[in-house]
């Protein structure tokens, strides 16, 4: 086995002008050569990259790995030293060898496989029936299936899953989609619940409005406090506001969160 002697390889400038004749190969300017090692993290001058050419300084591993990188050395550290034996090709061999692995990396069909990351899945209930099919079974207890998704995509807070149908809150809700609900008796205005009315499921916006003067005695509590009349108001314009009317049931289910 051939010895390394570090003395011997510093007073023959071996690193320095190992560097110099690779760049030279590969057709860079000292400039050129600085700014690809600023691409691996190497902030160096092209003054510097002189002086290590010319033996004044040389470069800390880190640097010297960088090189071995922008300069594609297929044979790694082994090119900066004389203390290895010979390998079986030249200088144009590894030439050759050079443009052989472009190649092959610009076939797409030798890359290695990217490292996947692992997904980590929650099951979540989601009603079969959707939320304005006509009745409220939508939240019976029965009417659940348990369906995996990412955890990334489920909101903070949701409780269950419920099917969009129809168009009435298009286009911010579409037919088909999954919106999350999370229980609650009562919402905000403008926030989007799920509500019951007069037995009938009904994705909505929650608004409230004055009541109509003929029915206002109907909001009055016993303290003599008038209240709002609630309203379900649909995004899609061509469905009209729904006033809950006083003498129907009407219950908020949940609170859409998506």
């Amino acid at each position: 086995m051939t010895m390394y002697h570090a003395d011997l390889e510093r007073e023959k400038n071996t690193v320095g002008s190992r560097i110099a004749e690779a760049r030279r190969e590969r057709g860079l300017s000292l400039r050129r050569l600085s700014e690809l090692l600023e691409s691996s993290g190497v902030r160096v001058t092209a003054a510097a990259i002189s002086k290590w050419e010319m033996g004044g300084a040389v470069p800390n591993a880190y640097q010297l790995l960088a090189l071995c990188h922008v300069l594609e050395l297929e044979d790694g550290l082994r090119h900066f030293s004389d203390s290895y034996p010979e390998g079986d090709l030249n200088a144009l061999g590894m030439r050759k060898l050079r443009d052989y692995r472009t190649d092959l990396v610009a076939s797409g069909r030798y890359r290695p496989r990217p490292n996947l990351t692992e997904i980590r899945m929650i099951e979540m209930p989601v009603s079969r029936i959707p939320v304005s099919a006509g009745t409220g079974a939508f939240l019976e207890a029965d009417s659940f299936e348990r369906i995996p998704f990412p955890v990334g995509t489920i909101p903070a807070g949701a409780e269950f899953g419920l099917r969009v149908q129809g168009d009435s809150m298009e286009p911010v809700y579409q037919d088909g989609q999954i919106v999350w609900v999370q229980r609650c008796s009562r919402l905000r205005l403008g926030e989007v619940g799920v509500f019951l009315y007069d037995g009938d499921g009904y994705l909505k916006v929650y608004g409230e409005q004055l009541p109509p003067e003929s029915e206002r005695e109907r909001y009055i509590d016993s303290s003599g406090v008038l209240h709002m009349q609630p309203v379900l108001i649909s995004y899609n314009d061509r469905y009209p506001p729904r006033p809950v009317r006083p003498d129907t049931a009407f219950t908020i289910a949940g609170r859409v969160l998506n």
